[in-house]
């Protein structure tokens, strides 16, 4: 396989992980791959992936806002708070005018509990595996997110279908105990789906197992630098022989917009380096393969 550097949309199906996903793309891309943000295994849609020299960029996409379609069941809520775990708790089905109120009230800066299935560590531990072993539930401290939009798109009792656009760090299993707590009654995410991860949206991505697709990549450049507050600059040789040696010159940093987050850093059409303007260092040097 001649391994490629590569920035990849991937629209991961349901019922598969995102390290399912992840090892099509280390088999038929780059064995250096790395997603942008996990998928739990019963959703679907949007995953970043980077590839080869790319897999140094990680930071830059972590911290983007995210848009889900999550379809919500009220009356009972799982261990898992998705389809996958056993009903813990059930309770009446609040009303329509009830469920709106909540969708409306819960927007803005909140504090959110993560779910005790997750990925964060505890411990030395992973909250799930601790969630599975049945010690005890591990004790997660609320966390800073912020819900910008919340869209209702249908209510069917007792299934809401809410469009949500949050900042990183948010689970939206979560959002979804905590709003059926708000009703005066429970709810777990049924099926989600991510549609858009930044300025990246699941219509430019190819299926998960479409390697046709994969080897007809889009230009990686063209959507790196979609990337907000991502410029490109032009070096003279001497500019560039010196980044592509590790250092950027101050001749080029002084030429960077006050603006600036990330700079393609090119020389006659061609990125030698991605260089972080807000840190000051290089983040990538661009090539071919690894």
């Amino acid at each position: 396989m001649a391994e490629r550097s590569a920035v990849l949309l991937v629209d991961k199906a349901p019922d598969i992980t995102s390290f399912d996903c992840l090892a099509r793309i280390k088999r038929n891309v780059n064995r250096k791959a790395g997603h942008c943000g996990t998928l739990d295994k019963f959703a679907h849609g949007l995953l970043v992936v980077l590839c080869g020299c790319y897999t140094h960029m990680v930071p830059a996409f972590m911290g983007m806002d995210k848009t889900y379609e999550a379809v919500i069941e009220f009356g009972k809520m799982t261990a898992t708070l998705d389809p996958e775990g056993e009903v813990v708790e059930t309770a009446d089905v609040p009303s329509e005018e009830i469920v709106r109120h909540a969708v409306s009230e819960m927007v803005g800066k909140i504090m959110q509990v993560p779910p005790a299935y997750s990925a964060i560590h505890v411990n030395g531990k992973r909250s799930y595996q601790l969630a599975r072993e049945g010690e005890a539930e591990p004790e997660l401290k609320a966390r800073p997110i912020e819900i910008y939009s919340a869209e209702i798109l249908g209510w069917d009792a007792p299934y809401l279908t809410v469009r949500l656009n949050v900042s990183k760090g948010t689970y939206i299993r979560s959002y979804a105990r905590d709003l059926g707590h708000a009703c005066g009654s429970c709810a777990y995410v049924k099926s989600l789906y991510r549609t858009k991860i930044g300025p990246f949206s699941v219509e430019e991505a190819f299926r998960y197992d479409d390697t046709d697709a994969m080897a007809a990549q889009s230009d990686p450049e063209n959507l790196l630098s979609r990337l907000p507050g991502c410029v490109c600059l032009e070096m003279t040789e001497t500019e560039a022989f010196k980044a592509a040696n590790g250092y950027v010159m101050p001749s080029v940093k002084k030429r960077l917009p006050e603006d600036a987050v990330f700079a393609l850093l090119k020389h006659e059409g061609r990125t030698v380096c991605i260089y972080s303007a807000s840190e000051r260092r290089i983040m990538c040097q661009v090539r071919d393969g690894k």
